[in-house]
């Protein structure tokens, strides 16, 4: 178990080592109540504060962005209002770049989901989903963004950044179904790090390369911008799904509300 120094949280996940609330080095505490927290050296926890900064710096976006982001896409809409002007996703926020697509790059169509690999809301959707790339084959390409519910999901941002991790190696695509086909498996897990390890072997990556990026700035950066994306649209849960810009609300984001706003976008590309 783990505490932190400032605000004394306690964490069970001993993978974590920074506090979610304030930032502060998380120190590893013993089962006796009268023994005493061990202490970390203050120059390693200003080191290893500084390393973990972008991951902070995440769920604070996360956490904050809930509410700043339904206050920019109410603005937003009300400017689009008064000019009377029809939304250009393409001037919206973008998120990582390059965004981590599946399928034909030239499709007509493209489906843009916004997921968290711990909730069980896209774990439940995921098979829909490989139905529906099949279904639709080189008319449809499939971009997946990061949005770890951290207040929600206890490991939904280190499952990110094993994904984002594998991406790096260009096996990004690999993991994302690795996580979402063995969710209940892993979500139960404590120690989350040497699991995501043996994933990583499985689907052929450098494990050593893997576990340096794990908690690299590159993975840190991709989610951060992904997220400023989501809040940008005021999203607030996931699954989250657009269809060439258009966001799929009420029952469209349910499989078959999604194959009509598909078919209907196939209809418009005359496809």
């Amino acid at each position: 178990m783990k505490q932190c120094p400032k605000c004394k949280r306690k964490y069970k996940d001993d993978s974590m080592r920074v506090c979610l609330d304030d930032g502060a080095q998380l120190s590893s505490i013993t089962n006796d109540a009268g023994a005493a927290a061990t202490e970390i050296p203050l120059h390693d926890q200003e080191k290893s504060a500084k390393r973990f900064l972008p991951f902070v710096l995440i769920a604070v976006v996360l956490i904050i962005g809930l509410a700043g982001g339904w206050l920019l896409l109410r603005s937003s809409q009300q400017s689009r209002n008064a000019n009377n002007s029809t939304p250009d996703p393409a001037a919206e926020v973008k998120g990582a770049e390059p965004p981590h697509v599946r399928g034909n790059m030239n499709a007509p169509v493209t489906l843009e989901e916004f997921g968290d690999f711990q909730c069980g809301a896209c774990g439940s959707y995921y098979p829909d989903l490989k139905k529906i790339e099949t279904e639709y084959g080189e008319r449809l390409r499939v971009i997946f963004r990061e949005l770890p519910l951290v207040t929600m999901h206890d490991h939904a941002l280190l499952a990110a950044q094993a994904a984002e991790a594998a991406g790096i190696q260009g096996k990004f695509w690999e993991m994302h179904d690795k996580l979402y086909e063995n969710q209940a498996t892993w979500s139960a897990k404590k120690d989350l790090v040497p699991v995501f390890a043996d994933y990583a072997k499985e689907i052929g990556l450098n494990t050593d390369q893997f576990m340096k990026d794990l908690n690299g700035e590159t993975v840190a950066a991709r989610i951060f911008q992904d997220g400023k994306r989501a809040h940008s649209f005021g999203l607030k849960g996931t699954p989250s799904f657009f269809v060439n810009g258009k966001e799929a609300k009420d029952d469209n984001w349910k499989p078959e509300g999604l194959r009509q706003m598909i078919n209907e976008a196939l209809r418009e590309a005359g496809k």
